[in-house]
């Protein structure tokens, strides 16, 4: 009986861990820049380096970003500088609203922290094999954006 009860969990184990490796396939980058005293400060630029092997499947790229209830304003917005390996660049400005107008946070939380997945581009694809760049800079209207724990940036094969 113990020795079919352990096939039994060997085998769940190793269809748990099957099942991880297949959700987790699809994920061509993943990073954060934690900000030091959950301030996010106008000279802290986050700079993703994102290597790019993939030129044939289309992606969608997605930040993340995790705030604190001392976040003082309900949208953010945030300038974001791509540049591909060959040196060209695009430079977007981007608003996102974080919670609705009564207060109530957007995304999940727990606590303290509030955990938002903000889409940037979707069904894109990179025309060039090699290293591109991701910087990231807040665009509000103080130098020192308190209530910030940390800013990701996500690349995932595109579904439809």
């Amino acid at each position: 009986m113990v020795k079919e009860l352990n096939k039994v969990r060997s085998v769940l184990f190793a269809l748990l861990i099957m099942a991880n490796i297949a959700c987790n396939r699809d994920i061509l980058f993943t990073d954060s820049v934690a900000m030091p005293d959950k301030i996010w400060s106008l000279s802290n630029i986050p700079d993703f380096a994102v290597p790019v092997r993939d030129t044939i499947n289309y992606m969608d790229v997605i930040f993340t970003i995790r705030t604190g209830s001392d976040f003082p304003f309900r949208n953010i917005y945030i300038f974001v500088n791509a540049t591909s390996p060959d040196g060209k660049s695009i430079t977007d400005t981007l608003q996102y609203d974080l919670a609705d107008e009564k207060g109530n946070w957007y995304g999940k939380g727990f606590g303290d922290i509030h955990e938002l997945n903000l889409p940037y581009k979707s069904n894109v694809f990179f025309p060039v094999k090699g290293t591109y760049h991701f910087k990231i800079q807040h665009g509000m209207r103080v130098g020192d954006l308190e209530g910030v724990y940390d800013f990701g940036l996500r690349i995932v094969k595109y579904s439809s």
